[in-house]
Protein backbone atom coordinates (compact mmCIF):
# COMPACT_ATOMS: atom_id res chain seq x y z
CA UNK A 1 0.00 0.00 0.00
CA UNK A 2 0.86 3.77 -0.61
CA UNK A 3 1.92 5.87 2.53
CA UNK A 4 -0.90 7.98 0.60
CA UNK A 5 -3.66 5.54 0.87
CA UNK A 6 -2.91 4.61 4.54
CA UNK A 7 -2.65 8.17 5.18
CA UNK A 8 -6.38 8.94 3.43
CA UNK A 9 -7.78 5.54 5.58
CA UNK A 10 -6.40 6.69 9.01
CA UNK A 11 -7.84 10.06 8.60
CA UNK A 12 -11.15 8.63 7.42
CA UNK A 13 -10.98 6.14 10.44
CA UNK A 14 -10.46 8.18 13.42
CA UNK A 15 -13.02 10.94 12.02
CA UNK A 16 -15.75 8.35 12.01
CA UNK A 17 -14.68 5.20 14.33
CA UNK A 18 -16.87 7.02 17.32
CA UNK A 19 -19.11 9.69 15.59
CA UNK A 20 -22.78 7.95 14.30
CA UNK A 21 -21.94 7.90 11.22
CA UNK A 22 -19.90 4.64 10.22
CA UNK A 23 -16.32 4.22 10.13
CA UNK A 24 -16.87 1.16 7.80
CA UNK A 25 -18.90 2.34 5.74
CA UNK A 26 -16.75 5.04 4.95
CA UNK A 27 -13.46 2.93 4.91
CA UNK A 28 -15.44 1.21 2.17
CA UNK A 29 -16.56 3.90 -0.28
CA UNK A 30 -12.63 4.39 -0.36
CA UNK A 31 -11.92 1.77 -2.24
CA UNK A 32 -15.55 1.44 -4.31
CA UNK A 33 -15.28 4.95 -5.55
CA UNK A 34 -11.42 5.36 -6.33
CA UNK A 35 -9.02 3.59 -8.04
CA UNK A 36 -7.62 2.62 -4.81
CA UNK A 37 -7.82 -1.15 -4.60
CA UNK A 38 -9.66 -2.86 -1.13
CA UNK A 39 -7.29 -2.38 1.80
CA UNK A 40 -8.22 -5.61 3.30
CA UNK A 41 -9.78 -6.72 6.82
CA UNK A 42 -6.28 -7.04 8.42
CA UNK A 43 -6.06 -3.08 7.83
CA UNK A 44 -9.44 -2.17 8.88
CA UNK A 45 -8.38 -4.18 12.48
CA UNK A 46 -5.17 -2.06 12.55
CA UNK A 47 -6.90 1.20 11.85
CA UNK A 48 -9.81 -0.27 14.54
CA UNK A 49 -6.92 -1.45 17.49
CA UNK A 50 -5.52 2.37 16.77
CA UNK A 51 -8.50 4.28 17.21
CA UNK A 52 -9.10 2.21 20.70
CA UNK A 53 -5.86 3.40 22.12
CA UNK A 54 -7.53 7.01 21.71
CA UNK A 55 -10.45 5.65 23.99
CA UNK A 56 -8.07 4.49 26.42
CA UNK A 57 -6.51 7.70 26.66
CA UNK A 58 -9.75 10.44 26.61
CA UNK A 59 -11.40 7.89 28.49
CA UNK A 60 -8.87 6.92 31.14
CA UNK A 61 -10.53 6.94 34.17
CA UNK A 62 -13.23 4.32 32.60
CA UNK A 63 -10.66 2.49 30.82
CA UNK A 64 -8.84 2.46 34.57
CA UNK A 65 -12.00 0.92 36.21
CA UNK A 66 -12.30 -1.23 33.48
CA UNK A 67 -8.92 -2.54 34.37
CA UNK A 68 -10.25 -2.94 38.09
CA UNK A 69 -13.42 -4.51 36.50
CA UNK A 70 -10.77 -7.58 35.18
CA UNK A 71 -8.68 -7.53 38.12
CA UNK A 72 -11.74 -8.33 40.74
CA UNK A 73 -14.15 -10.70 38.20
CA UNK A 74 -10.96 -12.88 37.71
CA UNK A 75 -11.26 -12.79 41.91
CA UNK A 76 -14.57 -13.42 42.30
CA UNK A 77 -15.46 -9.90 43.79
CA UNK A 78 -18.82 -8.36 42.21
CA UNK A 79 -18.03 -4.31 42.97
CA UNK A 80 -19.48 -1.52 40.31
CA UNK A 81 -16.47 -1.59 38.40
CA UNK A 82 -16.60 -5.94 37.74
CA UNK A 83 -20.52 -5.04 36.66
CA UNK A 84 -19.63 -2.53 34.15
CA UNK A 85 -17.12 -4.76 32.62
CA UNK A 86 -19.53 -8.15 33.05
CA UNK A 87 -22.25 -6.13 31.02
CA UNK A 88 -20.09 -4.83 28.53
CA UNK A 89 -18.92 -8.19 27.72
CA UNK A 90 -22.48 -9.52 27.64
CA UNK A 91 -23.43 -6.44 25.18
CA UNK A 92 -20.53 -7.73 22.56
CA UNK A 93 -22.19 -11.23 22.23
CA UNK A 94 -24.23 -10.29 19.50
CA UNK A 95 -22.18 -8.30 17.31
CA UNK A 96 -19.23 -11.60 17.73
CA UNK A 97 -22.13 -14.14 16.98
CA UNK A 98 -23.49 -12.53 14.02
CA UNK A 99 -20.09 -11.17 12.96
CA UNK A 100 -18.92 -15.06 13.07
CA UNK A 101 -22.35 -16.21 10.79
CA UNK A 102 -21.43 -13.57 7.61
CA UNK A 103 -17.61 -13.90 7.79
CA UNK A 104 -17.71 -17.80 7.66
CA UNK A 105 -20.70 -17.76 5.33
CA UNK A 106 -18.68 -15.16 3.41
CA UNK A 107 -21.98 -12.72 3.60
CA UNK A 108 -19.69 -9.70 4.96
CA UNK A 109 -18.02 -9.19 1.65
CA UNK A 110 -21.72 -9.21 -0.07
CA UNK A 111 -22.83 -6.70 2.19
CA UNK A 112 -19.73 -3.93 1.19
CA UNK A 113 -21.66 -2.31 -2.01
CA UNK A 114 -22.60 1.47 -2.18
CA UNK A 115 -26.27 0.45 -2.00
CA UNK A 116 -26.36 -1.22 1.47
CA UNK A 117 -24.18 1.62 2.59
CA UNK A 118 -26.80 4.53 1.21
CA UNK A 119 -29.64 2.13 2.71
CA UNK A 120 -28.09 1.86 6.09
CA UNK A 121 -26.59 5.02 6.38
CA UNK A 122 -30.45 6.86 5.45
CA UNK A 123 -32.35 3.97 7.68
CA UNK A 124 -30.11 4.46 10.87
CA UNK A 125 -30.06 8.39 10.47
CA UNK A 126 -33.47 8.53 10.82
CA UNK A 127 -33.65 5.95 13.82
CA UNK A 128 -31.08 8.17 15.76
CA UNK A 129 -33.15 11.05 14.70
CA UNK A 130 -36.33 9.99 15.95
CA UNK A 131 -35.15 8.55 19.00
CA UNK A 132 -33.02 11.33 19.78
CA UNK A 133 -35.37 14.23 19.19
CA UNK A 134 -38.59 12.40 21.64
CA UNK A 135 -37.07 10.30 24.64
CA UNK A 136 -36.35 11.48 27.73
CA UNK A 137 -32.39 12.03 28.65
CA UNK A 138 -31.84 11.47 32.32
CA UNK A 139 -29.85 7.91 32.78
CA UNK A 140 -26.06 7.97 33.05
CA UNK A 141 -23.56 5.16 32.25
CA UNK A 142 -23.93 3.57 36.73
CA UNK A 143 -27.54 2.73 35.60
CA UNK A 144 -26.50 0.54 33.47
CA UNK A 145 -28.37 -3.04 33.94
CA UNK A 146 -28.43 -6.49 31.73
CA UNK A 147 -31.79 -5.59 29.94
CA UNK A 148 -30.12 -2.22 28.95
CA UNK A 149 -26.74 -4.44 27.86
CA UNK A 150 -28.79 -6.96 26.02
CA UNK A 151 -31.11 -4.40 23.72
CA UNK A 152 -28.00 -2.43 23.02
CA UNK A 153 -25.95 -5.03 22.44
CA UNK A 154 -28.46 -6.43 20.13
CA UNK A 155 -29.03 -3.07 17.90
CA UNK A 156 -25.16 -2.98 18.23
CA UNK A 157 -24.95 -6.36 15.81
CA UNK A 158 -26.57 -4.10 13.27
CA UNK A 159 -23.09 -2.20 12.94
CA UNK A 160 -22.04 -5.21 11.01
CA UNK A 161 -23.96 -3.42 7.69
CA UNK A 162 -21.72 -1.08 6.23
CA UNK A 163 -23.18 2.67 6.42
CA UNK A 164 -25.22 1.81 9.77
CA UNK A 165 -22.57 3.19 12.28
CA UNK A 166 -21.81 0.68 15.61
CA UNK A 167 -21.30 3.63 18.10
CA UNK A 168 -25.10 5.13 16.26
CA UNK A 169 -26.74 1.87 16.88
CA UNK A 170 -24.92 1.80 19.88
CA UNK A 171 -26.54 5.79 20.91
CA UNK A 172 -29.49 5.17 19.11
CA UNK A 173 -30.55 2.10 21.37
CA UNK A 174 -28.84 4.06 24.62
CA UNK A 175 -30.87 6.86 23.76
CA UNK A 176 -33.88 4.88 23.37
CA UNK A 177 -33.13 3.45 27.19
CA UNK A 178 -32.92 7.35 28.16
CA UNK A 179 -29.53 7.82 28.65
CA UNK A 180 -27.99 11.33 28.43
CA UNK A 181 -26.33 12.33 24.84
CA UNK A 182 -23.11 12.39 26.49
CA UNK A 183 -23.67 9.10 28.21
CA UNK A 184 -25.05 7.15 25.23
CA UNK A 185 -21.36 8.31 23.46
CA UNK A 186 -19.40 7.59 26.36
CA UNK A 187 -21.47 4.01 26.83
CA UNK A 188 -21.01 3.55 22.15
CA UNK A 189 -17.60 4.45 23.19
CA UNK A 190 -16.36 2.07 25.84
CA UNK A 191 -18.89 -0.99 24.20
CA UNK A 192 -15.95 -0.70 21.16
CA UNK A 193 -13.58 -1.94 23.57
CA UNK A 194 -13.93 -5.58 24.05
CA UNK A 195 -15.08 -5.43 20.00
CA UNK A 196 -11.90 -4.55 18.86
CA UNK A 197 -9.55 -5.98 21.02
CA UNK A 198 -11.13 -9.41 20.15
CA UNK A 199 -10.80 -8.29 16.37
CA UNK A 200 -7.31 -6.59 17.31
CA UNK A 201 -6.38 -9.88 18.38
CA UNK A 202 -7.54 -12.63 15.01
CA UNK A 203 -5.61 -9.84 12.68
CA UNK A 204 -2.65 -10.03 14.84
CA UNK A 205 -2.29 -13.40 14.28
CA UNK A 206 -3.43 -13.96 11.20
CA UNK A 207 -0.43 -11.17 10.09
CA UNK A 208 1.83 -13.27 11.72
CA UNK A 209 0.86 -16.42 10.54
CA UNK A 210 1.19 -14.76 6.82
CA UNK A 211 4.50 -13.35 7.72
CA UNK A 212 4.09 -10.50 5.57
CA UNK A 213 6.14 -7.91 7.01
CA UNK A 214 5.28 -4.95 5.00
CA UNK A 215 1.60 -5.76 5.18
CA UNK A 216 2.81 -5.87 9.69
CA UNK A 217 4.44 -2.25 8.71
CA UNK A 218 1.41 -0.87 6.93
CA UNK A 219 -0.39 -2.14 9.47
CA UNK A 220 1.52 0.03 12.36
CA UNK A 221 1.54 2.97 10.60
CA UNK A 222 -1.89 3.15 9.93
CA UNK A 223 -3.29 2.40 13.73
CA UNK A 224 -0.80 5.28 14.62
CA UNK A 225 -1.86 7.98 12.54
CA UNK A 226 -5.53 6.35 13.21
CA UNK A 227 -4.94 6.76 17.07
CA UNK A 228 -4.20 10.64 16.69
CA UNK A 229 -6.98 11.77 14.73
CA UNK A 230 -9.54 9.17 16.62
CA UNK A 231 -8.60 11.16 19.70
CA UNK A 232 -9.29 14.87 18.23
CA UNK A 233 -12.34 13.13 16.93
CA UNK A 234 -13.75 12.05 20.00
CA UNK A 235 -12.51 15.52 22.00
CA UNK A 236 -14.39 16.77 19.32
CA UNK A 237 -17.90 14.77 19.67
CA UNK A 238 -17.89 14.91 23.52
CA UNK A 239 -17.60 19.38 23.37
CA UNK A 240 -20.28 19.24 20.59
CA UNK A 241 -22.86 16.82 22.11
CA UNK A 242 -22.67 19.02 25.67
CA UNK A 243 -23.89 21.69 23.72
CA UNK A 244 -26.50 20.76 20.61
CA UNK A 245 -28.21 17.10 19.41
CA UNK A 246 -27.26 13.97 16.96
CA UNK A 247 -29.05 16.31 14.62
CA UNK A 248 -25.61 17.52 12.65
CA UNK A 249 -24.94 13.94 12.14
CA UNK A 250 -28.14 12.76 10.99
CA UNK A 251 -28.10 15.52 8.55
CA UNK A 252 -24.77 14.55 7.25
CA UNK A 253 -25.63 10.92 6.94
CA UNK A 254 -28.96 11.51 5.49
CA UNK A 255 -26.96 13.70 2.36
CA UNK A 256 -24.23 11.36 2.29
CA UNK A 257 -27.04 8.36 1.93
CA UNK A 258 -28.73 10.59 -1.17
CA UNK A 259 -25.76 10.91 -2.62
CA UNK A 260 -24.92 7.55 -2.90
CA UNK A 261 -28.36 6.76 -4.46
CA UNK A 262 -27.58 8.82 -6.99
CA UNK A 263 -24.35 7.34 -7.72
CA UNK A 264 -25.75 3.60 -7.07
CA UNK A 265 -29.27 4.07 -9.32
CA UNK A 266 -28.51 6.73 -11.43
Amino acid sequence: MSLEHIIVLAIVQGLTEFLPISSSGHLNLIHLLTAWPDQGPIIDVALHVGSLFAVFLYFWRDTGQLAIGVRDTLTFRQTPAARLLQLLIVATIPLFSVGFVLFETGLIEALRTVEVIAWANLIFAILLYAVDKHQAQERELGTLNLKGAIGIGLFQAFALLPGASRSGACMTAARAYGFKRTESARLATLMAIPAILGAGLLATLDVLEQGDLQLGLDAITAAILAFIVAYLSIWGMMALLRRTSMTPFVIYRVVLGLILFWIAYA
